[in-house]
């Protein structure tokens, strides 16, 4: 079979409707460095990619045994021992109900206390990692919260849906734990989410009253490996297919599947084709250098500047090869329609994050400014990373802010 046949043959098996996705899981060497990369398609579109150094462990999610080593007044922060010499920063704004393993006698947060904390960003660039004390359990519909014990509900479900599990889950919620219901939870059944709820309540409070006997710097709970978190966050429900060509990932996911989603052992392939590797049959290699350009092209002939800076991500949009000659800002608004379009996915394939100032092409028109404003806002709903588009100036730069939860692609491979 030729490469042509092939890729379409791998894009196109599995598919139960149209868009549905589909996730690969391969190695990958760039710049002699070896990889373990996630890579998210519907259809022929890359949407995401998710990658992690083979020879590196993350340390996002995992919950410590820290000690208090400073506290910053003029931070207002204090800086947390995870391990010997990384320290992490914690906001002392969020303190409200630390789990401590040793308390010095102080009312407040001290030097040389020791206490569980979890991190939840990784180290970027020049700032160290940040923790929380709010503890999170997650699950494949449920997250159980320590510190906040309201009753949550993804912002991304439909009223209707949001209804119902209020309604479920109100009475039901543990009065000394807070949950969050995952956007996967819309299609769960009462006895699957009080089933995890159950599951998630004992393993939190095992690892609480065990918080006496743990030692300083314990890894106390370890996140299973990036690519197996991945197939609890992805909505199971678009997912058609699951493909890794190494036996020992797939062994690794059969096993996860099984334990946490055994309805989508039957979306897991082993990919055994030894003439055509998974990479090149999905063309991610390809795929991943143009995601790491500065420069992206239009259809229209318009192209835009993605350009990362140490305080924030700058996009400007350029009308490049595209013109109109008669009505220049009919022209001009179709042309930034499309940018917004592909700025929403570069957004989530580059993984950016922060601060991003977007440098539209001018619009004259308020009706015209309202429309990009609209449908940039519509646009980044989709987004399973929370993104706010924060307003538009005279001179038509928009601000936009998106919630960092993982290193960018640039920060990755660059």
């Amino acid at each position: 079979m030729n490469e042509q046949k092939l890729t379409e043959t791998h894009l196109t098996h599995g598919r139960k409707e149209e868009g549905s996705q589909k996730l690969i899981v391969t190695h990958l060497t760039r710049r002699q460095k070896h990889y373990i990369v996630c890579a998210l398609y519907e259809g022929n579109r890359l949407l995401e990619v998710f990658a992690q150094p083979e020879e590196e462990e993350t340390i996002l999610g995992n919950i410590y045994v820290g000690r208090v080593k400073d506290l910053v007044k003029s931070l207002n922060a204090a800086f947390i021992e995870i391990a010997p010499g990384v320290c992490c920063y914690y906001p002392l704004e969020e303190l409200r109900a630390p789990v401590f393993v040793k308390k010095i006698n102080s009312p407040r947060l001290v030097q040389g206390d020791e206490l569980y904390v979890q991190v939840e960003r990784e180290s970027i660039k020049t700032k160290p990692p940040k923790v929380t004390t709010n503890l999170n359990f997650t699950g494949k519909y449920l997250v159980l919260t320590t510190e906040t014990h309201t009753l949550g509900i993804s912002k991304k479900l439909n009223a209707a849906a949001r209804t119902r599990l209020k309604s479920l889950l109100t009475d039901k919620k543990p009065p000394q734990f807070g949950v969050v219901v995952r956007t996967n939870g819309a299609h769960a059944t009462e006895e699957e989410l009080l089933s995890e709820l159950a599951h998630l309540k004992d393993e939190a409070e095992r690892l609480l009253q065990r918080a006496p006997y743990q030692t300083c710097f314990s890894c106390v709970k370890k996140q299973p490996a990036e690519f197996l978190k991945l197939l609890l966050e992805l909505p199971f429900e678009r997912l058609a297919e699951i493909l890794t060509d190494d036996p020992a990932l797939y062994q690794q996911m059969h096993s996860f599947l099984q334990e946490n989603q055994p309805e989508s052992l039957q979306k897991l392939s082993l990919y055994e084709d030894h003439l055509l590797s998974l990479a090149k049959c999905f063309s991610l290699e390809v795929r991943l250098e143009d995601a790491l350009k500065e420069r992206v092209w239009l259809k229209s002939g318009g192209y835009l500047i993605i350009q990362p800076t140490e305080a924030l991500t700058v996009i400007d949009v350029n009308s490049g090869k595209s013109t109109g000659k008669k009505e220049v800002q009919a022209h001009y608004l179709k042309l930034n329609l499309e940018a917004a379009k592909e700025i929403a996915a570069q957004l989530r394939l580059r993984n950016l994050s922060g601060i991003i100032v977007v440098d539209f092409i001018d619009l004259k028109a308020e009706s015209d400014r309202r429309q990009l404003m609209e449908e940039l806002r519509r646009l980044t709903q989709s987004d399973p990373v929370p993104v706010q588009v924060v307003d538009m100036t005279k001179l038509n730069l928009v601000e936009l802010t998106r919630k960092k939860k993982r290193k960018s692609l640039r920060e990755i491979f660059l």
